[in-house]
């Protein structure tokens, strides 16, 4: 019994396990090349194309860059996150939109009536228009805030630069996700 056993283990379990490990490896390097995997969870359908329009400024305090920054954000944002091409007129998905909100508010006030922390809050409105997928396009108000030591947000400051560059980050993702994420 033992030396059936040696024999299959030496001689008939190799012949058998390498084309079957072969084999195993071509079918998953084959069906690699046609599976379309996504780490985002994101499903931009049939799209191929995708514009996005200046974000104009409507808010009562007026970051003179801030319309640009958003613009460009978004794009950037749909650039490195899908395979749509960005054009100008006729697009299969639409970005449009303006500022609405851009202030900064005291939180935290102490016992002694002084604020510890103000908040900048930045608001757009969007309208998506997904032209292959009526169902799918949106017109929604989007918001983020982030906190600083009160009295460091003024205007043209490197504090107020950094807050703004990480609300975008978040309010970039909550824009794509709620366009494209399919949760």
């Amino acid at each position: 019994m033992k030396k059936l056993y040696h024999i299959v283990r030496t001689r008939l379990y190799p012949a058998f396990h390498i084309p079957a490990m072969v084999a195993l490896w071509t079918l998953i390097v084959i069906s690699c090349g046609t599976v379309r995997f996504n780490m985002s969870g994101a499903n931009w359908g049939n799209a191929k194309t995708c514009q996005v329009v200046y974000f104009e400024n409507r808010a009562d305090i007026v970051n003179p860059r801030l319309s640009t920054q958003i613009t460009d954000a978004l794009k950037d944002k749909i650039q490195s996150s899908t395979n749509l091409k960005l054009v100008n007129s006729n697009a299969d998905v639409t970005f449009e939109g303006e500022i609405t909100g851009y202030n900064t508010q005291p939180q935290q006030i102490t016992m002694s009536g002084i604020p510890a922390k103000d908040r900048l809050t930045i608001t757009v409105k969007i309208r998506f228009t997904n032209t292959l997928d009526t169902e799918k396009s949106y017109d929604k108000s989007f918001s983020r805030f982030q906190e600083e030591n009160a009295g460091t947000i003024t205007p043209g400051s490197s504090v107020e630069s950094n807050l703004v560059d990480n609300i975008l980050v978040e309010m970039m993702e909550d824009i794509f996700n709620e366009a494209f994420a399919s949760w």
